[in-house]
């Protein structure tokens, strides 16, 4: 419930009795503000880059005063690291395009194309 889920982040946040907050990127998305933490552990990427940033961004909130060091689990040559490959080509084409910079299409090839408008 609402209810029990505000009394654990409440507990989370302003006791001692809780080391560990473990939730999943979604419910790290959606209105929880951990300004007790000091480490957020990634170990389940999402095809998004922006609800991960999002997610991370849950422990750096208003009232956080420790640093947070943010780590993310990646296994060599599993469908996590072709996600990770992938979110890195889509943040840079986004930036080009943001930044007004000229993409050009010549330097992605079909297949790469194709990973990008299906995902």
């Amino acid at each position: 419930s609402k209810e029990k889920r505000a009394s654990l982040v409440r507990q989370f946040n302003e006791t001692d009795e809780a080391d560990v907050f473990l939730i999943s990127l979604k419910a790290g998305g959606t209105g929880l503000n951990l300004t007790a933490a000091n480490v957020v552990i990634h170990v389940d990427p999402w095809w998004n880059a922006a609800v991960q940033e999002q997610a991370t961004d849950r422990a750096h909130r208003i009232g956080q005063k420790q640093n947070v060091t943010v780590f993310q689990l990646i296994t060599k040559d599993t469908i996590e690291e072709k996600i990770q490959d992938l979110k890195a080509s889509k943040i840079a084409l986004s930036n080009s395009v943001l930044e007004g910079q000229a993409v050009s299409m010549a330097s992605l090839n079909k297949e790469e194309i194709l990973e990008i408008l299906q995902s």
